[in-house]
């Protein structure tokens, strides 16, 4: 069961890393295509995903991710294989987004009213870009308000583990100030989920549902930080009716 919430008429997923066929270091739900994973299970990884939220697999759109800031407005299902080249996606048709992590923040957007979905990968370097700001900027170009935006925060690194050097936690911080952590143990940190709430807020999102999971303590989700070679998750947004 891949944990799922609805809000209004919108639904949001996030995976854990079990229940596929994936096998070590990938082991076993890998959605990632570009992590070294034989391509034959991560198709059939993102089919048995996508069955389990009732989904078909052709209407999942997908990105590769270089921690940029542009977004895509798409407008169709995708050819197989032929994912944009963005790190946030928006659209107003009866597709589903997918976006990738395994630490990054994933941010799922909906405004049910106006038939509006996006999804973007936040890391680091996309915080600072403001890929955030600039999909909810794209939704609203497609008709969503973002007063009536619900903006959910999927699986990721917490700003109590995400130890960086003190320049570039003041580097980002001085764009996000937001960002600006500790680690547990007393070192610079970022905390990238709290810069995207507040961008979030700063755009005019009202509805920000926080993660609980912070990847690299969980077990049950893919860590970069912690494992270096390994799989993604993948966090999902689109519209329809309650899964049955």
């Amino acid at each position: 069961m891949i944990p799922h919430i609805s809000r209004h008429g919108a639904h949001f997923a996030s995976t854990t890393r079990w229940g596929g066929v994936s096998t070590s270091p990938y082991g076993e739900l890998n959605l990632g295509g570009a992590v070294g994973d034989d391509p034959a299970a991560v198709r059939r990884n993102r089919a048995v995903a996508a069955g389990a939220l009732g989904l078909d697999p052709a209407d999942v759109v997908w990105m590769h991710q270089v921690h940029g800031a542009d977004v895509a407005v798409v407008t169709e299902r995708q050819p197989d294989g032929q994912a944009p080249t963005v790190d946030a996606v928006v659209t107003d048709r009866p597709l589903a987004l997918a976006v990738l992590t395994a630490d990054c923040t994933p941010v799922l957007l909906a405004d049910p009213v106006a038939g509006v979905v996006g999804a973007a990968h936040a890391g680091r370097p996309g915080l600072a870009a403001g890929v955030v700001p600039a999909a909810v900027r794209a939704m609203a170009r497609l008709g969503a308000d973002p007063g009536r935006i619900t903006a959910v925060l999927g699986p990721a690194v917490c700003g109590r583990c995400y130890e960086v050097p003190a320049e570039l936690r003041a580097e980002v911080a001085d764009v996000v100030p937001a960002a600006w952590a500790e680690t547990s143990w007393g070192t610079p940190a970022l905390d990238v989920a709290a810069g995207v709430a507040a961008q979030l807020a700063e755009a005019g999102v009202a509805e920000v549902v926080p993660s609980t999971v912070c990847t690299l303590e969980s077990a049950d989700h893919y860590s970069y930080r912690r494992e270096q070679r390994t799989g993604r998750l993948a966090s999902y947004v689109w519209l329809g009716s309650d899964l049955s």
